[in-house]
């Protein structure tokens, strides 16, 4: 299985949002609910929005197919740890243990000193960020739009 890793385009918009939806189904399925998960869209919008924004925004690629991505950029918010943000990473379960988390991570932020949200409950998460060097900083915020969803930050 060979994953490539390339800068993303406009064009793979649509399959950016088909891959966070499919990613957030796969992943908090134990604690969001089946409606919630169900009523998710693609917002190919939003995605284009943020390519054309300038951040660095990734994609990892397997037989001609968007299978996962990742997006960094500067902090929305104005008290944040660093001046590079994390904003997202996502990937198919498929590709879990293959190495292209890390090889989206190192395309995203490569070893800079940088900072991300991500679940509270979410282990295998905080896991890989802690083996690369992220540890949490006892920040904390809920989102209530995402049925209490709790996340944490990590910064390095």
């Amino acid at each position: 299985m060979v994953v490539l890793i390339r800068p993303a385009r406009v064009g793979d918009a649509r399959a950016i949002g088909e891959v966070r939806m499919q990613g957030w189904r796969e992943t908090y399925s134990g604690f969001l609910s089946a409606e919630l998960l169900a009523s998710l869209e693609p917002h190919e919008e939003r995605w284009r929005d943020l390519i054309d924004m300038g951040w660095t925004f990734v994609v990892a690629e397997l037989d001609g197919e968007v299978r996962g991505f990742a997006a960094s950029g500067p902090p929305a918010e104005d008290d944040a740890p660093r001046d590079l943000e994390l904003a997202m990473i996502y990937q198919v379960a498929s590709l879990h243990g293959t190495g292209s988390g890390q090889a989206l991570l190192d395309a995203a932020i490569g070893t800079e000193p940088a900072f991300l949200w991500t679940a509270e409950l979410n282990p295998r998460a905080q896991a890989f960020y802690r083996r690369n060097g992220f540890v949490a900083d006892g920040a904390r915020k809920v989102a209530e739009s995402w049925e209490n969803l709790a996340e944490i930050r990590m910064v390095r």
